[in-house]
């Protein structure tokens, strides 16, 4: 048995309902980590290229972290992957809960799916049984409606992750939910699933993840636990807290950015969740506000805010929860009596974002409505909302009206007007039909010049960080290769936490964010570091919270004595190799052009991002040539592929030659 991981990848043909298991090699599992790492060579080399995502050649990936399943905190999450069929691009999905440790637990390191079933399906795994099901009164049902089914037949220990109305629809916008309304919500994935008509994953294993050194693993996260373990804050410390975020706006005026110690960090995260950016970050100018047309200090400010911030969603708190083996419990259950919900999700920021200043709205029980209608579709609240800020404006604009709502006065703020246009979208109702793929199809469909209401990179939706507070966020919209995402490699982004304390022997530039070259080295060691993060299995706020010792985590558990170099030169091979699946799509991505609005053109005649254009072309241009890839078009140079053992991916690029 190997060390960490199990060698072993699940493959299930719908099509056929055969059942297969592919046996991987140490090299491949060290040279991509394991996790989406993984994932993105085996379905790079197995899926058909410039084939359409729903066709039934498209693969499908479920594949834990290499931590996923052991003690290392922050490493319960997952991923997703596939071809985004929003954008055509590569494309994942993160998502946390305990679905991922299930995965190693059924003693696999990542399951693959293809082909399409005649009816609705489900897959169970328990322990060595695999079986395919019949789904048929699943079908139909929201994905906890369809859970407390399964649970009842199976046993109320089971993991599950499925898709609710919205990818049952096929909609460009659904992800893949689990943990009752955990998603893994961006790049359309749920829409794979659903043309698969695959309804569910039902998961229970037994099987443990053996340990090179187990002793020193443990101590190690011993160690971990004594300096960053978080605690609830008194009542006091909350107070305090809340005396200090209504002072918003003197925060703005005096440019004090989102920058803290890792204890505060863990200490806000573990209290308040994502929201407790509610109110800060429409205020000094990072969420976008009125579809990126406004000012949030001026549009949608702190006396709009204060009604949707944290301390507001807080007084609904009835319990924390968090992922597997997580310390800081950053997730909440909700209860809320005016909405007759006993229980729901604590709504994350890009979803408060998306739904509040996004839309002009200051309703705080329609958006946690919305949150949880969403979470039961298994729907992206990032697309979504932006969809219906795209449907607001060009209701705005006349160039949709009442005839094409059914009677809904689509208006900024109208929070009434807002649910129920998401309850069309979920079900393809009405107008709701030409929403559900996202607002770039439904530009397409709508015409009337309506394209530029619809703010997308290559149609993802871009999330709720504006490019014009956080600069390096234009450069990765653009052009990550699963574009339009903040959960990408984002330096400037990176900077909100003390990133230089995570792991020690992680050395970034000092002079970064004073000479322009040295953020270029920064920002092509960030890109290596965040997928090897991400492929381990560590949630993507982890660098937040202090010093974690990653790579001693790695060696104790597969034995492999990693060093940063190598660390680096994996995720920059992860990198390279998205990109190459992007590009092999016909995806012309170095010409990719974000939104005017999004970077600054026109340009902020006031507000905290006044005279402010992003200059996201050169960066990409002066990125490509220190990464090692043609900066006119983005092609991995073929002695780059040579270096990162990529020669597979050459005659995909350059032909045969």
């Amino acid at each position: 048995m190997f060390e960490g991981y199990f060698g072993k990848i699940l493959w299930i043909d719908l099509s056929s309902e055969k059942i297969s298991v592919q046996e991987i090699s140490e090299e491949m599992i060290r040279q991509y980590i394991g996790g989406y790492g993984l994932a993105c060579r085996l379905i790079y080399e197995n899926n058909r290229p410039k084939k359409d995502a729903l066709s039934p050649d498209s693969l499908l990936g479920f594949f834990p972290g290499l931590l996923t399943a052991t003690p290392a905190p922050l490493s319960g999450r997952y991923m997703v992957a596939g071809k985004s069929p929003l954008t055509n691009t590569w494309g994942d999905a993160n998502s946390g809960g305990t679905f991922g440790p299930e995965i190693k637990k059924c003693g696999f390191d990542g399951i693959l799916i293809k082909g399409t079933a005649q009816s609705p399906k489900y897959i169970s795994i328990f322990d060595n049984n695999i079986e395919i099901s019949d789904a048929s009164k699943l079908w139909g049902l929201d994905i906890i409606e369809a859970e407390n089914k399964l649970k009842t037949q199976h046993g109320i220990f089971i993991k599950t992750a499925g898709i609710g109305k919205a990818g049952e629809k096929l909609s460009r916008i659904s992800g893949i939910a689990n943990d009752r309304g955990r998603i893994a919500a961006r790049s359309g994935l749920g829409a794979i699933m659903g043309a698969k008509k695959l309804k569910m994953l039902v998961l229970k294993g037994k099987n443990q993840v053996k340990y090179h050194d187990k002793e020193l693993f443990l101590n190690l996260v011993k160690e971990y636990y004594k300096e960053n373990n978080p605690k609830n804050i008194s009542s006091f410390e909350k107070q305090f807290f809340g005396k200090f975020m209504n002072m918003v706006k003197t925060l703005r005026r005096l440019k004090i950015g989102m920058n803290a110690s890792a204890k505060i960090k863990r200490g806000i995260s573990r209290n308040f969740g994502t929201c407790s950016g509610n109110t800060y970050c429409a205020e000094v100018g990072d969420s976008p506000i009125k579809n990126w047309s406004g000012i949030g200090m001026y549009d949608f400010n702190y006396d709009r805010t204060r009604d949707i911030s944290a301390f507001e969603i807080n007084k609904f708190k009835i319990r924390e929860y968090g992922c597997f083996s997580c310390p800081v419990q950053c997730g909440a259950i909700l209860k809320i009596p005016e909405l007759n919900l006993e229980e729901t999700h604590l709504p994350e920021y890009e979803t408060c974002s998306a739904f509040g200043s996004l839309l002009m709205n200051s309703d705080l029980l329609s958006i946690i409505e919305i949150n949880e209608m969403c979470n039961r579709a298994a729907i992206d609240t990032i697309s979504t909302g932006s969809t219906v800020a795209f449907a607001i404006e060009c209701f705005e604009k006349n160039l949709i009206t009442k005839d094409d709502t059914n009677g809904l006065e689509l208006q900024w703020g109208n929070s009434k007007a807002i649910v129920e246009l998401v309850k069309m979208i979920i079900e393809r109702r009405g107008i709701g039909d030409i929403l559900a793929d996202g607002s770039k199809k439904a530009s397409e469909l709508i015409g009337k010049n309506s394209k530029q209401y619809a703010i997308t990179s290559l149609g993802s939706e871009l999330p709720m960080h504006n490019p014009k507070f956080i600069n390096s966020l234009g450069f990765s919209y653009a052009y990550d290769p699963t574009p339009g995402r903040h959960t990408t490699a984002s330096i400037d982004y990176m900077e909100a936490g003390p990133f230089d304390d995570f792991e020690k022997k992680l050395m970034f530039p000092k002079k970064r964010k004073s000479d322009y070259h040295q953020k270029i080295k920064s920002q092509i060691i960030a890109t290596g570091f965040h997928q090897v993060l991400c492929a381990s299995g560590l949630c993507m706020m982890a660098p937040q919270f202090g010093y974690y010792p990653f790579l001693d985590l790695i060696n104790a558990l597969t034995g492999w004595e990693m060093d940063i170099d190598e660390c680096i030169k994996i995720g920059i091979r992860i990198q390279t190799l998205r990109q190459a699946f992007t590009l092999r799509e016909g995806v012309d991505i170095a010409k990719n052009v974000l939104p005017g609005r999004s970077i600054g053109d026109p340009i902020d005649e006031r507000g905290p991002t006044k005279g402010v254009k992003v200059k996201y072309e050169q960066f990409y241009k002066d990125y490509c040539k220190e990464i090692g890839w043609n900066p006119d078009n983005g092609y991995p140079l073929e002695r780059t592929l040579k270096n990162l053992d990529l020669d597979f991916v050459r005659k995909d690029l350059y032909g045969e030659n």
